[in-house]
């Protein structure tokens, strides 16, 4: 099981953490570009969907057509944290490769939003400060890798409990019989 989980969860955390060092290399460092976010999280979705294609396997294959919740559960978390080491290990190697200070960039631009969409000055001076907090936090890397973690994590969670819970049903996308 332990060489099933490396092997699907680094694919997942190549898949996940690919785009990231291949955008930064083609925007000639830059890390921030418009709908980011969106394409990160999709892209996340469809590394994760590997703990899909590894509980099937392992129902199909190795359980005979049968996987108890629990072990399923088990599998994809295995999987997930696999994927969001190679993810944050993708982060690291892209900020060093970029050489932008993410922390100062984000604040800059959160503070710029909230200026334009003419926030109080109280609100602004407020945000900056603790902006200014988070970003001596985030020079720390036992808080920065953490914190990159929690990105896909989550995502993981939520797509291990659904693939356990649709895979526990042996009628769920039975395996295939082979042809005689």
């Amino acid at each position: 099981m332990l060489r099933r989980i490396l092997f699907f969860g680094a694919i997942a955390g190549v898949i996940a953490g690919a785009p990231m060092l291949v955008m930064t290399a083609i925007s000639g460092g830059k890390t921030l570009y418009e709908g980011g976010v969106y394409l990160g999280y999709a892209t996340m979705l469809v590394a994760l969907s590997t703990v899909f294609v590894a509980i099937k396997r392992r129902r199909d294959v190795e359980g005979g057509g049968v996987i108890r919740f629990w072990p399923a559960v088990g599998l994809g978390l295995g999987i997930s944290l696999v994927a969001s080491l190679f993810y944050a290990a993708a982060w690291e190697l892209t900020q060093a490769m970029s050489q932008v200070d993410f922390s100062t960039v984000y604040a800059d631009n959160l503070l710029a939003d909230l200026k334009a969409k003419g926030a109080p000055p109280e609100k602004i001076a407020s945000t900056a400060a603790e902006m200014a907090r988070w970003a001596e936090l985030y020079k720390n890397p036992l808080i920065r890798i953490p914190m990159t973690m929690s990105e896909i994590l989550p995502v993981g969670v939520l797509v291990t409990f659904v693939s356990a819970a649709l895979l526990r049903n042996s009628r769920f996308l039975p395996a295939r019989q082979a042809a005689a």
